[in-house]
């Protein structure tokens, strides 16, 4: 037990933790020494833990017979650690759990389940969604995950769009336009809600003008919608959508480069994406996101630490200086310490591999992906 307690510390601790630390973590879940402790930690380890697939395999069908309708908390803890390596093996688990009850309800849990290939992971979660019903956080958690899936999620469309006149909406709308062309058929129902035309006007009007240029093709309802928010003053919630139209949007370039010296960090690391993603010119936008690296970042949801890496990562070669400062931060041992242990891992590999990614994305290569090895 001294050694389990022991691996369960270290592995949430250290951003590179012996492999015989995980060793121990799996070797106490599959001989019913677990704790919610190393339950926990098993959920979160993703491909640290891959080459224990096959145990972990064996040990997800004892526990299904063990219980018959295959839905108790062994289940479900197998299931999501096999899911986050990536294993197939993963996914006739995962679908009794999404019929019977028994997937997470927590959103960082269910992301561990993205590892699988989107069209399954869509399959499971349409299921997810005609189960629960009106259940707020199986809503949530669904719809977080198909959004992930992409245009994989099209078979969902029609699911989703019932969630449209819900308190899910905005998540829905999220997924929409994630699935593209495929889920035209939402157009009108967008717009309206873009618009305010025949209905009260939609706290959510930027997401829905996003999502019906996404699915029709047409970006002047986004263009108009966004950037009269801009204009206004509510400037965080449009600048992200005036990114993801980039050039499409250069009538907007003005207001979204005076964006960059506001006082908010959140606004400033929009402002400098966007300008970026409209213009093609870095110049002014990397100095404004690098601004926003802290080195001594613990992960607080306040501060937009991670965007303003991954829009470095972005930008590419031109944001070399920031190389030195990424690569620094990446080979840290200590993991994020603001998140509750409950999602300290995942929240660190998330951050880990956004440095790793916007390490290649700059010119490290090499370097990076030896790093991400060890991540996991």
């Amino acid at each position: 037990m001294r050694r389990r307690d022991e691996a369960v510390e270290t592995v949430l601790r250290k951003r590179w933790p012996d492999p015989a630390c995980w060793d121990a973590v799996v070797d106490a879940v599959c001989s019913e020494e677990s704790s919610y402790d190393t339950d926990q930690v098993l959920i979160q380890a993703g491909t640290a833990i891959a080459r224990h697939a096959d145990r972990i395999a064996v040990d997800l069908r004892r526990q299904q017979g063990a219980f018959g309708s295959a839905v108790g908390h062994g289940v479900t803890v197998r299931a999501l650690a096999l899911a986050g390596t990536g294993d197939l093996r993963a996914l006739p688990a995962l679908h009794s759990l999404a019929e019977h009850g028994g997937l997470p309800y927590s959103r960082p849990e269910a992301r561990v389940m993205a590892a699988l290939p989107p069209a399954e992971l869509a399959a499971v979660m349409r299921t997810k969604l005609r189960r629960d019903g009106d259940h707020y956080h199986g809503n949530t958690v669904a719809l977080e995950v198909l959004a992930f899936c992409g245009s994989d999620a099209a078979l969902a469309v029609d699911d989703v769009a019932m969630r449209l006149d819900t308190q899910y909406a905005y998540d829905a709308m999220r997924v929409l336009g994630r699935i593209g062309p495929a889920a035209a058929a939402t157009a009108d129902r967008l717009a309206a809600y873009a618009t305010g035309r025949g209905i009260p006007a939609h706290p959510y009007r930027r997401r829905a003008a996003w999502a019906h240029w996404k699915v029709t093709g047409d970006p002047t309802l986004a263009l108009d919608v966004c950037g009269t928010a801009v204009r206004s003053g509510t400037a965080s919630h449009g600048l992200p959508f005036l990114a993801d139209l980039g050039p499409l949007a250069a009538v907007h370039t003005t207001p979204v480069r005076r964006l960059m010296e506001s006082s908010g960090a959140w606004t400033r690391t929009y402002a400098a994406h966007a300008y970026w993603r409209i213009t093609g010119d870095p110049e002014p936008a990397v100095p404004v996101l690098l601004a926003e690296v802290d080195p001594a970042w613990e992960g607080s949801p306040a501060m937009p630490v991670r965007q303003a890496v991954h829009h470095l990562g972005e930008i590419g070669a031109p944001a070399a200086s920031a190389a030195p400062l990424l690569r620094g931060i990446l080979a840290r041992e200590e993991r994020l310490g603001q998140p509750f242990p409950g999602v300290r891992i995942l929240a660190d590999r998330a951050y880990a591999r956004t440095l790793t990614e916007a390490l290649e994305g700059i010119h490290s290569q090499g370097l990076s992906r030896e790093c991400w090895a060890r991540v996991g």
